[in-house]
């Protein structure tokens, strides 16, 4: 696989071609997933979960972040790696740059934070500094005590508007990738077209410019629960390599996520 750069993604949305992305945390996994052309990796805090057992991302570190990253950098040096910044990692601008350059120092692309308008000047500062930035728009999990658990965000007209709002905002101060989560595939379809940067969906319907998923859940292991917008590509193929590959070939054709692993 060639080198992915956030420029392909760009040139992608442009030409209307879809992409797929997976969630990856060691070198094994990320060297499969690299060898089916998966051009985006996220190692995300969701670790704290599906690694660690943990309920919620809350205590995930940087350190332990960076450690992920670097493994993850290892198995595939091609792909567009993006790293989660934990809880209270990026409560300042100038926190954020300190912690974002742990993350990028251990291989990362790209740093992915949570939340809307307030983060305008976090992204700036960053952003001037060489760091990209995807910003992670609907179901944050790292407000799981603000929410009161995971639950699907925008369903209402004035919260719709805001979430418009606010991935203007994000995509102004410098922003190159959006990833919306567990939103109506109403609005993740109307952000997706007034946003020139690519966006990405888990639980978004199938008109955002990606898909990701959660490794775990797209081969049927969680430890937990499957979410109603994963499926389990494994059980279908009987292999991973040809799980990944299934997953892929479904995200580019728009198969996946389909009316049953939609979020009304």
């Amino acid at each position: 696989m060639k080198k992915i750069t956030i420029n392909d993604l760009i040139k992608w949305k442009q030409e209307g071609r879809k992409f797929a992305t997976s969630t990856a945390y060691d070198a094994s996994f990320a060297q499969l997933f690299e060898s089916q052309n998966m051009p985006v990796l996220l190692v995300g805090d969701s670790l704290g979960m599906v690694l660690q057992g943990r309920p919620d991302t809350l205590p995930v570190t940087v350190e332990e972040m960076a450690y992920h990253t670097r493994c993850v950098r290892a198995g595939s040096p091609n792909c567009l790696l993006m790293a989660d910044m934990p809880f209270m990692s990026y409560a300042t601008p100038a926190q954020a740059c300190e912690n974002a350059a742990k993350l990028m120092q251990a291989g990362a692309n790209m740093v992915k934070i949570e939340g809307g308008e307030w983060l305008v000047d976090t992204i700036k500062m960053l952003t001037e500094r060489a760091v990209p930035v995807c910003a992670h728009l609907g179901l944050t999990p790292q407000s799981v005590n603000i929410f009161g658990g995971y639950k699907v965000q925008g369903r209402d007209q004035e919260k719709a508007d805001k979430m418009v709002k606010d991935a203007l905002a994000l995509q102004e101060a410098g922003a190159q990738i959006i990833l919306l989560e567990c939103v109506p595939s109403s609005l993740a379809k109307r952000i997706t077209e007034v946003l020139d940067v690519p966006v990405i969906g888990i639980g978004a319907g199938n008109e955002t410019d990606g898909q990701i998923l959660v490794m775990h859940d797209m081969f049927g292991i969680s430890a937990t629960y499957m979410p109603k917008f994963s499926k389990n590509f494994l059980a279908e193929t009987g292999d991973m390599q040809s799980a990944v590959a299934k997953y892929i070939e479904q995200v580019q054709d728009a198969t996946f996520p389909d009316e049953a692993h939609t979020i009304a």
